[in-house]
């Protein structure tokens, strides 16, 4: 069954009333498993991750008995807090080695690759925008770990695609898979794609064991590479109508959150900025994705060019925006994102760390 991402408010809501944190933590990892699929809603700032937490929660779900899904939400503000602090474009940890080259394989982009599971997810990412988490790791692993792909254009490749794509996660999951950002690199074998993706193949240059995985040679199939240059088709705007007597409530391609201000007098912008996404590009699907969910926002406008010339142009002088690692351009009343835990705030060096700390905040405020 293809995922299906309704846009209206009413329908993400209903979604989220939806999940079975029980079953999640049970079966996620595997196709066909009980997914959420709120991953996009998350990425472009519609709900949070603390938003699903309070509903979950306010349906009797108690913390330790959903604790793998919690740890799920916990994962996506913990890469946040990553980009907070750190320039996530480069090695977190430890320089990537072997590198072969700083491309994509040509099988990875064609869906050729020869393991079904992959290729089929590879086709099902391009038809819906969204990929398995754990195809996202089979796919990452065959392009860094046995073609020796560098990980960041292979990175900004599958985020172009990504419905859900949030650069923090993205860039930090690749770079976990490659061993830039951790101390060992991230291997699955035949066995393991065909357990979890409910497939049946044999004889694949993945058929080894998992001490072999690290000596194999890349097959010839994945030799042919090719750089990824994702263009971001812009949509055609309109001047905007201002107030100027109204404060200016910027909304971006990671903040399309309907509740926020809500009801409040004021200029309701979407920003998007052509430098932003000539240097994080998204496709066609993507950028009609956030199009359709600004029509949750009442009275939005969309405004594409710099978010200088905006305020100098309209003469702006109250802009009020979300907090987010690439709003760094951004200048005006800036305004927090919702977290699970507002109080853990620092960069720890691995997600058990943090998680040890997010637990005991979560214990006593939930």
């Amino acid at each position: 069954m293809e995922p299906h991402f309704s846009t209206d408010y009413a329908s993400i809501l209903e979604k989220i009333e939806q999940i079975d944190p029980v079953q999640y933590g049970q079966n996620r990892n595997y196709i066909d498993g009980d997914i959420t699929y709120l991953s996009p809603y998350i990425s472009r700032g519609v709900i949070s991750t603390k938003m699903v937490l309070q509903s979950v929660t306010k349906r009797g779900y108690h913390l330790k008995t959903i604790e793998p899904f919690v740890k799920e939400l916990c994962w996506r503000d913990y890469f946040q807090r990553i980009a907070q602090h750190k320039n996530i474009n480069q090695a977190l940890k430890f320089a990537q080695e072997p590198i072969a080259h700083f491309e994509v394989p040509t099988a990875i982009l064609q869906a050729t690759t020869g393991i079904e599971g992959i290729d089929i997810a590879l086709k099902r990412l391009y038809q819906t925008g969204y990929m398995h988490n754990h195809c996202r790791m089979y796919t990452a692993s065959v392009v860094c770990n046995i073609a020796h792909s560098h990980w960041l254009n292979p990175a900004q490749w599958m985020y172009y695609h990504l419905l859900d794509g949030d650069w923090a996660s993205n860039a930090c999951s690749w770079q976990w898979v490659a061993g830039a950002n951790s101390s060992k690199k991230y291997y699955a074998n035949q066995e393991n794609i065909n357990k979890y993706t409910r497939t049946y193949q044999t004889n694949t240059f993945l058929d080894t064991t998992y001490e072999d995985l690290p000596k194999l040679k890349t097959p010839e199939s994945l030799l042919a590479t090719e750089m990824f240059t994702g263009e971001t088709l812009l949509p055609s705007v309109s001047p905007l109508t201002i107030d100027p007597s109204a404060p200016a409530f910027v909304y971006n391609y990671y903040n399309l959150d309907p509740n926020w201000h809500s009801g409040e007098n004021g200029n309701r912008i979407l920003l998007l900025e052509p430098d932003f996404f000539k240097q994080y590009p998204v496709s066609a699907k993507c950028m009609a994705f956030i199009m359709a969910l600004g029509k949750n926002i009442p009275g939005l406008q969309v405004y594409v060019g710099s978010f200088q010339s905006l305020r100098d142009h309209y003469g702006l002088n109250n802009l009020v925006f979300k907090e987010h690692p690439l709003n760094t351009n951004y200048v005006g009343s800036e305004e927090p994102r919702d977290w699970i835990s507002e109080h853990v705030t620092e960069c720890y060096p691995s997600f058990f760390s943090y998680w040890k700390k997010i637990e005991k905040q979560l214990y006593k405020d939930w």
